[in-house]
């Protein structure tokens, strides 16, 4: 007679694997794992705050996402060659190719701060030396695809089918909240939704908790923050534990609607969300100088500088991962006009981001980083015999900067070839990015999985390896 899971026969010795797999299959052992897990998280909570698996230079994150992808030549990789070829016929597909030709930057660049690093003159706050050289420009990285939502995608959950977790998922996964009346992972658009919308925050295959949190651009931040003026406090806290009461019936009922054990957290944290966000999210309790310094009384930068400022109180009140996307980087044509107008949005916001976070002690073990989906081409193609000013989109080479908890300062990390269409030097993939910055938050991507569809699945998908170069 064989067991129906294990396949030695009941007949001769049992070993410990065998015992084990047996145990593992038994409901009692399912009925006891549920159990115990059901305990833990009525204990401490799905967000409850849990220990880096390694030594961690990171608490949190703030990831600055410059969707449509800068211009690497145009930003902080400048390519004087590629300017002297300005507007002549492009070889870079076949030679006197009429159709396309070269673009070279509209802007000029300098070296700034202590460090030399580079950048275009239409940085200008961000080139203050006392920002500049808490940079690091990482010029190596490299992108898998050149469609705009599966670049997105690829980027911010590991996965170009945006059916995955969000990389502020996996964090606060992997690591909880540090304060259990707010959302762990908070998110935040500028001029509009990301192509691929919500996916781009998505817990994915974890559970529900790890969802990022939209923060609404106008208007109330979260809808039904405040209560109706008719309901008290105390009433509504017998309302949910009323409602709690019969979930939790009817999740001993169905216990395989896993999702239900999510909704009930969310409405307890709900009700404790609408005693804090109001607090953190009132800007006005900000002294007007720090207002200023994000541009928050400027047209162009008050609604970045806003979030930017959000963002900052949001760590300083333990949220793990908090995302900002900013739009209208995709400049196929008037390349000067588009780059030089988002340049401004985000310039002063961002360059006031750490130099708040350094004053107060927060850069420290805060992360910040600004990047793209992808970067762009060095060529463009002529339209009805009309020049292009723009540039289409490129996976082999872009440009990001890092700041903060465990980074290099005011270094550039790699390099691309001389027109900036390829990334030619300490060469990775996104998903190696990925690896290095769940590392400085302590977690080890191969350890850091969940069980699903059959297999245990990561944030790379299938493994990659720390970029050391990035370390400080």
């Amino acid at each position: 007679m064989k067991s129906p899971i294990c396949s030695r026969p009941f007949s001769t010795p049992v070993t410990r694997r065998d015992f084990l797999c047996g145990l593992g299959a038994s409901l009692g052992a399912a009925a006891m794992t549920d159990l115990f897990a059901k305990e833990a998280v009525a204990k401490v909570g799905p967000l409850a705050p849990r220990a880096p698996m390694l030594p961690a230079k990171a608490k949190s994150v703030i990831m600055l996402f410059m969707e449509g992808g800068p211009g690497q030549m145009d930003t902080f990789d400048p390519k004087p060659h590629l300017r002297r070829l300005h507007k002549k016929d492009s070889t870079l597909t076949k030679p006197g190719d009429p159709f396309k030709f070269f673009v070279g930057s509209p802007f000029d660049s300098r070296k700034v701060g202590q460090s030399g690093i580079e950048m275009s003159d239409q940085w200008q706050y961000l080139a203050d030396p006392e920002v500049a050289d808490e940079l690091c420009n990482y010029r190596g990285c490299q992108a898998e695809s050149v469609n705009h939502p599966e670049a997105l995608f690829h980027m911010n959950t590991g996965s170009r089918l945006g059916s995955d977790p969000a990389l502020g998922a996996w964090a606060t996964y992997g690591l909880g909240s540090m304060n259990q009346n707010l959302p762990g992972y908070v998110v935040m658009t500028e001029l509009a939704m990301p192509q691929g919308g919500a996916g781009n925050w998505s817990n994915g295959f974890l559970p529900a908790h790890y969802q990022g949190t939209r923060l609404r651009p106008t208007g109330s931040p979260i809808l039904d923050l405040k209560s109706q003026p008719n309901k008290s406090r105390a009433h509504q806290r017998r309302a949910i534990d009323e409602l709690a009461f019969l979930n939790e019936k009817h999740a001993a009922e169905h216990p395989e609607h896993k999702e239900l054990a999510a909704r009930m957290e969310s409405y307890e944290l709900a009700y404790r969300m609408q005693m804090e966000v109001p607090d953190v999210i009132d800007l006005k309790s900000e002294p007007e100088y720090i207002r200023e310094m994000y541009g928050m009384n400027q047209k162009e930068t008050s609604e970045f500088g806003r979030q930017c400022l959000m963002a900052r109180r949001l760590v300083e009140q333990g949220v793990r991962f908090v995302q900002i996307f900013s739009g209208g980087w995709d400049s196929h044509d008037y390349l000067e006009q588009g780059h030089s107008s988002r340049i401004r949005s985000v310039d002063k916001p961002m360059a006031a981001l750490i130099k708040d976070l350094k004053q107060r002690g927060m850069l420290e073990d805060t992360l910040v980083i600004w990047t793209g989906e992808f970067g762009r081409t060095a060529d463009n193609n002529k339209r009805g015999g009309v020049y292009s000013l723009g540039r289409d989109h490129n996976a082999n080479a872009m440009t990001m900067l890092l700041a903060g908890a465990g980074v290099k300062k005011g270094e550039i990390v790699g390099a691309t070839n001389e027109l900036g269409t390829e990334a030619v030097d300490v060469v990775h993939p996104i998903r190696d990015l990925h690896v290095t910055l769940l590392h400085l938050l302590g977690l080890d991507d191969n350890k850091l999985t969940y069980l699903h569809g059959g297999r245990y699945k990561q944030l790379s998908q299938f493994g990659g390896q720390i970029i050391p170069e990035l370390l400080a």
